[in-house]
């Protein structure tokens, strides 16, 4: 039956994220910045008194299978720009025609703020909220603002070990808060006619840091009317930083920030030869990394999976000029040495079902359902990319008309070592918050590699040991 299923919901999913995908240009990155969009949330409103307890154990019917008339409100962002909100909401209804999704767009500016404060009253109505960031899964795990999964997730046998350890880094004391249904990660992107105009062959899918250096070196040109950048970082600090924690020994809740200091140098080193545009530049121009890329004068520049939607959107619905980024290609993240190809850094967006619910039950079945393989296969057809990644929903993104056609940007898809940009930790945004104010001091020039990095490790040694 299930395989009937995921067979009906693909034959649908094609139709709509075709259309889609046409007819969208815009991005459908799931932050406008992957770690650095986490708003702290400063209201102090008061938790419930009591725990909530475990809805499957109360639960008196399931609505979503006994057919009873239900309407779920489901708090999501950028609903008219994002191709795989009403793909879900309608491949859902062919398997749940009993249940009506009403959406309602909090905006991507705040989000996470936003849905705090709506979650904080006793008035809220919404059932489930899409999760953002790990910063603002735990202000409303703190606040008790959504349930725990755990009895539900065991009373339906749902197999973790699907989502590759994503779960088991947004665990809180042995709960589970949300259930992933969406999980980018950071790959190398590639202007292959840059490449060929410069007759330097294409980056490859096992490059370490210094191999990377050097290829960027050797596609820049500083002439004036032809410029051509080797590489480029957006402002975000996810772009420098992250190379750090490619090790899977490191990560940004460390406290000690010492190891992140030869990527400052490299990136840095580059501004200065002319190899990327300078921070500063970006900062004042406010030149979004998809305006870099699309004018064509950018080789490399690493960004999260979900730009792959944009490209191929926004070239099919000519937004972006084909001439200038239409021959186009990706591949693995570069590595440090003795780290393995393939080891990536990763976002989740994920599903909660909140504690104000009157039908906590029909939530979960929806939650369940988006993040399991048939909500997958309907991420999948958009462009985008599921929790859970099998060989189908592989295949399934690499056939999209208009990816990349060659091996490599195949390959690129795999990924051997996954970790989260932000682990759960009850201070994760305080840190989040220190990290991002030095990392703008260190590349505007306001204060050097070594005091910028001595600033992160007194300030969040000092959050880790209140």
């Amino acid at each position: 039956m299930k395989k009937k299923v995921l067979s009906m919901i693909l034959a649908a999913s094609l139709v709509s994220g075709l259309l889609a995908g046409c007819a969208a240009g815009t991005a459908t990155a799931p932050a406008e910045a992957p770690a650095e969009a986490a708003e702290e949330v400063k209201e102090e409103a008061e938790a419930p008194a009591e725990e909530a307890e475990a809805p499957a154990e109360e639960a008196a019917e399931e609505t979503a299978d006994a057919g009873e008339e239900v309407t779920l409100k489901w708090a999501v962002w950028d609903q008219e720009t994002t191709t795989y909100w009403q793909a879900l909401v309608d491949a859902y209804k062919e398997v749940a025609p009993n249940v009506t999704i009403e959406m309602v767009d909090l905006g991507s500016t705040d989000y996470m703020t936003v849905l705090a404060t709506e979650l904080s009253g006793d008035g809220t109505d919404f059932d489930v909220v899409t999760i953002k960031d790990v910063p603002g899964y735990a202000t409303l795990v703190q606040k008790n603002a959504i349930l725990p999964l755990d009895d539900y997730i065991s009373a339906d046998g749902v197999d973790l070990s699907l989502y590759s350890g994503a779960t088991d880094q947004v665990t809180v004391d042995g709960k589970l808060y949300e259930l992933p249904f969406r999980n980018d990660f950071w790959v190398l992107f590639y202007n292959k006619d840059l490449f060929d105009a410069a007759g330097v062959d294409y980056p490859t899918n096992d490059m370490t840091f210094e191999e990377y250096d050097e290829l960027a070196r050797k596609m820049t040109d500083t002439s004036f009317g032809s410029q051509v950048y080797g590489s480029h970082y957006h402002t975000w600090r996810s772009a420098v930083q992250l190379f750090a924690v490619l090790d899977g020994q490191h990560t940004i809740l460390d406290g000690e920030y010492d190891f992140m200091a030869p990527y400052y140098d490299m990136v840095l080193s580059q501004e200065a030869d002319g190899v990327c545009r300078k921070y500063t530049d970006l900062k004042t121009e406010g030149l979004h990394y998809s305006a870099a890329f699309s004018g064509g004068d950018v080789a490399m520049m690493n960004m999260g999976s979900w730009f792959i939607s944009t490209m191929i959107n926004s070239l099919a619905s000519g937004e972006y000029d084909s001439s200038l980024c239409g021959n186009w290609g990706m591949v693995k993240y570069p590595h440090a040495d003795g780290v393995e190809a393939g080891s990536t850094l990763g976002t989740i967006t994920g599903l909660s079902v909140t504690s104000a619910s009157d039908t906590p039950d029909a939530a979960w079945d929806f939650v369940k359902w988006v993040s399991g393989e048939e909500g997958a296969a309907v991420m999948a057809q958009t462009g985008n990319f599921p929790a859970i990644m099998t060989d189908e929903v592989q295949g399934i993104i690499s056939g999209l008309e208009g990816f990349p056609t060659d091996d490599a940007s195949k390959e690129a898809l795999n990924v051997s070592n996954l970790y989260l940009e932000i682990p759960y930790a009850p201070d994760c945004a305080e840190i989040n918050s220190v990290l991002d104010t030095y990392h703008g001091s260190i590349m505007s020039g306001e204060m050097t590699i070594d005091d910028g990095i001595a600033a992160m490790n007194e300030q969040v040694q000092a959050i880790l040991n209140k």
